[in-house]
């Protein structure tokens, strides 16, 4: 018994007449007389009783019908899910995401991966920072990371998806708190709150090479484990903290002022990485929905 047995099966059932049967299935009577009579000899039953004036399903016949047409729909919706998993339609795709910058676009990726590519699952992992979460994506344990690095592994594409820059958080009772841009020479005599400096720390790297620049080097007062946490040190007075412009749209905290810089460094975007050799498709349609946002511009 095969597919095509069985449509040929079922078209006759249906039409009870082998003339239009075969007209349906764009075949000529006999070779689809023939299919009939070898479907019975396989089941070893009469599945029609036909003459020259009627046909008629025997009782083989009617009991073949379910079953018949449960195999078809399920062949149909084998082929749905091949052509939909081939077309990035269905899948999973991992992503870890680093910091608090890049909540609300992961929030948005989700909500539109949801409402244009509904059979695509997100299973989404938050890093502290980024370097881990291209580490991850390096041994396959993520498909795509969302950070800031400065430096990309050979094996590995990335594209901007928010263009952003450097800010200065300072307490809301400082001297500088009004200002809308200041020199980095400015804070020569202030504390910072930092984050840990590790491999690829972009914030520590860019405190550093502002720092140098304006002829002095940051006095640290105290190490976050996180943003959040240096926030609320900055809210506490401890200190200032050079963070990213795209963390202020999630920070409500009235005793935190943000001031922007007048020097440049190397970019801070965000970017979406992945792995080059990866061909998922439903990756490629997360990553085209997620680039499709096109290069968000973050300013203060």
């Amino acid at each position: 018994m095969n597919v095509v047995k069985l449509r040929s099966f079922l078209a006759v059932a249906e039409e009870l007449h082998f003339g239009r049967a075969a007209e349906r299935l764009h075949t000529a009577q006999p070779p689809l007389s023939r299919t009939i009579k070898q479907l019975e000899r396989e089941l070893g039953a009469l599945l029609f009783e036909r003459n020259t004036r009627s046909v008629k399903l025997t009782p083989s016949g009617e009991a073949l019908v379910g079953p018949a047409k449960e195999v078809l729909a399920a062949i149909r919706r084998a082929e749905a899910a091949v052509r939909s998993a081939n077309d990035g339609e269905v899948g999973l795709v991992r992503i870890a995401f680093a910091g608090v910058s890049t909540h609300r676009l992961v929030a948005k990726l989700a909500r539109e991966v949801r409402s244009q590519r509904p059979g695509i699952q997100l299973d989404l992992s938050s890093q502290n920072f980024a370097q881990p979460a291209m580490t991850r994506l390096v041994q396959g344990d993520t498909d795509l990371a969302l950070g800031r690095w400065d430096v990309i592994p050979d094996d590995v594409s990335t594209q901007v998806v928010m263009q952003d820059s450097l800010v200065v958080a300072l307490p809301s009772t400082h001297p500088m708190a009004a200002a809308r841009r200041v020199s980095i020479a400015r804070f020569a005599d202030e504390c910072f709150v930092t984050l840990p400096s590790h491999e690829g720390a972009v914030l520590t790297n860019r405190l550093r090479l502002l720092t140098g620049t304006g002829g002095f080097e940051a006095d640290v007062v105290q190490v976050a484990p996180d943003t959040q946490t240096a926030l609320a040190l900055v809210s506490a007075e401890v200190g200032c903290h050079l963070t990213l412009a795209s963390v202020v749209r999630n920070i409500a905290d009235p005793h935190i002022a943000f001031v922007s810089l007048d020097e440049t460094t190397p970019d801070v975007d965000l970017r979406v990485a992945w792995r080059r050799a990866d061909t998922n498709p439903a990756l490629r349609a997360v990553l085209n929905v997620l680039i499709g946002f096109g290069k968000e511009v973050i300013t203060y």
